[in-house]
C-alpha cells in the first residue's frame, strides 16, 4: 500500500513516499513519467500561460532576495577572491529560454591549489565539465569554504540576477549546455527550451547530481508538460529542505 500511495497523482511518481517498499527517497518511476507526459497540443504556449503569474511574482521576489542577501553575497565574494586569488564570479555557457545564449553567473568554487596570480577579472567566462566528468571528488575544489558553498548551493545565489532580468526562473528545467542538449535532448529540444531554465526544479528535489541524464531528461519533460502554478509552488517549497540537507550536491 505504501508503494502505491507513493506513485499516485500528478506528483506521486516525482515524490515517492518515504520508506515505501522498493523505493528510496530519490527513486523515479520512469514508466509513470512517460505515460504522464503525453505531449499536449501547443505545450509551449500552454506552459508559459500557466506560469505567467509565477513569472510576474518571482522577479520581485528575486529582487527582494538580492537586497536582503547582499551582505552574504558581499562576504562570499570577498572570501572567494581572497582564497582563489581570482575574480569571485564565473559565467557558465548554457542554452537558455527559446535557445538564446545564457551566460549563467555563479560564485567561483574551483581553482588551482594555492590560487593563481595574474590578471584579475571580476567575472570570468568558463565552460562546464565534459559530459560524464562531474565527480564528487575534484582536485579543483580544494577549499573547505568552496565545498561548503557548493554543498548548500550558495554558489548559485548570483543566478537571482538572471531571474530579475527575466532570463531564468526560480523553478524550471535544468540549465543545460549545448553538448548536453545535443547528446540527450535532441528529440525534445524545442520542448525543454520552451520554458525559462530554473535555479531549482524537479532535478533539484529528486537527487541533483545523483541522477542519470536519462532521469534528468524525463523530469525536465515532465515539468514542461505538466507545468502549473501548483507544481511550481510545490517544487519551490521542497527545494529549501533539499538545499539545507546538501544531499546530492557536489
Amino acid at each position: 500500500m505504501a508503494g502505491k500511495r507513493g506513485t499516485r497523482g500528478r506528483l506521486g511518481a516525482v515524490f515517492p513516499a518515504p520508506g515505501a517498499a522498493g523505493h528510496n527517497r530519490f527513486q523515479l518511476t520512469p514508466v509513470y513519467l512517460e505515460r504522464s507526459c503525453a505531449p499536449p497540443v501547443e505545450f509551449a504556449a500552454s506552459a508559459n500561460t500557466k506560469l505567467r503569474f509565477a513569472y510576474a511574482v518571482e522577479r520581485s521576489l528575486a529582487c527582494i532576495a538580492l537586497i536582503g542577501l547582499s551582505p552574504v553575497l558581499f562576504v562570499v565574494a570577498i572570501a572567494t577572491a581572497a582564497l582563489s586569488r581570482s575574480g569571485p564570479f564565473v559565467r557558465h555557457a548554457r542554452v537558455g529560454w527559446q535557445g538564446r545564449p545564457l551566460k549563467m553567473l555563479k560564485f567561483r568554487t574551483m581553482w588551482a591549489p594555492g590560487g593563481r596570480a595574474g590578471c584579475f577579472q571580476m567575472v570570468e567566462d568558463v565552460y562546464g565539465p565534459p559530459l560524464h566528468c562531474k565527480q564528487e571528488s575534484d582536485a579543483r575544489i580544494n577549499s573547505r569554504f568552496a565545498i561548503f558553498c557548493r554543498r548548500f548551493s550558495i554558489d548559485e545565489l548570483p543566478q537571482l540576477v538572471h531571474v530579475v532580468c527575466g532570463e531564468m526562473s526560480l523553478v524550471g528545467p535544468r540549465p543545460i549546455t549545448r553538448e548536453e542538449l545535443d547528446e540527450y535532448y535532441a528529440d525534445c529540444t524545442e520542448e525543454v527550451l520552451s520554458l525559462r531554465p530554473g535555479i531549482t526544479g524537479l532535478w533539484q528535489v529528486m537527487g541533483r547530481n545523483e541522477l542519470t541524464y536519462a532521469a534528468r531528461r524525463r523530469l525536465d519533460r515532465f515539468f514542461v508538460r505538466r507545468a502549473s502554478f501548483s507544481l511550481y509552488a510545490r517544487i519551490l517549497l521542497r527545494s529549501l529542505p533539499c538545499v539545507i540537507s546538501g544531499r546530492g550536491a557536489y
